[in-house]
């Protein structure tokens, strides 16, 4: 299978190294200053504060050129468009793996609906530089598999066979049968967490501010109200059913964690906030479908 990972951010590096490192014939997508550093280094890697760097000559372009079997597309979700735009004229599927709760039509409608799957990548990092740092447990093989799934949630032969091929490179993902309803559910909680994280200047700083974390907690409550679908895991349920008090406590206390840093919540980029207010307009108009 002849790959393209779209997004030389964290995952999108992360992702490229586990498929080169398997044996794949796999290429990363980049442009500007992040292009530059990958050819003239590779994708460096190091393991939280370590000072070891691991460079992996992972092959770079520019520009999709074609003959892909699968691209999986690692952006924000503001920056979809554009990429849908360079698509548009290649064969093979594509997988998106960002947050996204604009359901699969909007993507389809552009590359074609039957080129369309949908999942998410559940490895973090931070970038340093251009080094990307990884929690040592993670690095895609984290105990939460990435899912994978078909808009209409089917098992296909094609979402079978990726996720074999993942699995294979040491990447642990599953397919899942409503992963729209999972995008949307991922949506309804982490926007109104990472506006929190924004607003606050951190993880750590937003922990302090226990208002803040039970405002943020309440807008959650409201959005998985307004979903059209039962939240995907089930487990996201309890967000709505537990004592507030008692969540209150567990989201402070993650926010204090090591899993906080690296799970890309302390990126207070204007990319951040860009694709925040799509995820918002994303949520909103769904809400509205209702």
């Amino acid at each position: 299978m002849k790959l393209l990972v779209y997004g030389a951010g964290v995952l999108g590096s992360l992702f490229a190294v586990r498929l080169h490192e398997a044996g794949h014939d796999v290429a990363l997508l980049a442009r500007g200053e992040r292009l530059a550093a990958l050819r003239r280094h590779g994708v460096q890697l190091a393991e939280e504060d370590s000072p070891a760097v691991r460079r992996v000559p992972v092959p770079v372009v520019e520009h999709p050129d074609g003959g892909y079997d699968l691209t999986a597309v690692l952006v924000r979700a503001h920056q979809v468009d554009a990429v849908l735009g360079s698509l548009a004229g290649l064969e093979g599927d594509v997988l998106f793996l960002h947050n996204w709760a604009g359901g699969p039509e909007p993507l389809g409608s552009v590359i074609g609906h039957e080129r369309v799957l949908l999942g998410f990548g559940t490895d973090g990092g931070m970038m340093d530089g251009d080094v990307v740092r990884h929690r040592a447990d993670s690095f895609i093989t984290r105990r939460v598999a990435m899912p994978i799934g078909e808009p209409d949630g089917r098992t296909t032969p094609r979402l079978e066979r990726i996720v074999r091929t993942f699995r294979t490179a040491g990447i642990n993902a599953r397919a899942e049968p409503r992963m729209d309803a999972w995008l949307k559910t991922h949506a309804a909680f982490a926007m109104p967490l990472e506006q929190a994280v924004y607003a606050a200047g951190g993880p750590a700083a937003l922990a302090d501010d226990p208002d803040a974390v039970r405002g943020m907690l309440r807008l959650i409550r409201q959005n998985l109200a307004a979903m059209p679908t039962p939240p995907v895991p089930r487990g996201f349920s309890a967000l709505r059913s537990l004592p507030e008090g008692l969540l209150v406590a567990v989201l402070r206390r993650f926010l204090r964690s090591p899993a906080a840093v690296y799970s890309g919540l302390s990126n207070a980029s204007p990319a951040t906030a860009a694709e925040l207010a799509r995820l918002a307009e994303q949520i909103r108009a769904h809400a509205k479908d209702r």
